[in-house]
């Protein structure tokens, strides 16, 4: 019995170590799609600060990361781009993947008015901002009303020192 109390007792420190390792890793890769949605957020409300017009309309003011709570609902956005007629959201991923359309209109935007009563008057549109999209997955973001970004031409500003 002191045998397998022993070989017990080294199995559970293995798992312990095993365990500590797969957190690290989690955490990490945590971290690295954390970044990367960074850098897509900062890219998009660079570029549309710089040129605040989607579709044709141009836009007054831009927000980024805007989080509003009420009644226990509690929603964050990524940027939305604002004039005195029209109200554009958007979703910023760095890879767009069809659960991300389906969260975006099935509850973020569908949470929008009941957050922001005061733009019950504006025209409310949808965007998805992405650097990487399949064709399928962009055909259902249109098929579903959702206009998207894409990173393409130009993107190279010099900030000299």
């Amino acid at each position: 019995m002191a045998s397998l109390a022993v070989a017990q007792a080294k199995t559970d420190a293995q798992l312990a170590k095993t365990d500590s390792k797969l957190n690290k890793l989690a955490e990490m890769y945590g971290g690295v799609g954390n970044n990367q949605g960074k850098v897509a957020e900062e890219f998009y409300y660079n570029s549309l600060k710089h040129n605040p017009e989607l579709n044709g309309i141009r836009f007054d003011f831009i927000e980024k990361n805007v989080t509003r709570s009420k009644g226990g609902l509690e929603e964050e956005y990524d940027l939305l781009l604002v004039n005195g007629e029209d109200v554009y959201v958007v979703e910023v991923k760095y890879r767009l993947h069809p659960k991300d359309i389906e969260r975006f209109v099935g509850r973020k935007a569908a949470n929008f008015l009941k957050l922001y009563p005061e733009y019950q008057q504006y025209r409310i549109h949808l965007a998805m901002a992405t650097f990487a999209v399949e064709e399928d997955v962009k055909r259902l973001a249109l098929e579903q009303g959702v206009t998207l970004l894409q990173r393409r031409g130009d993107v190279i500003e010099t900030v000299a020192a």
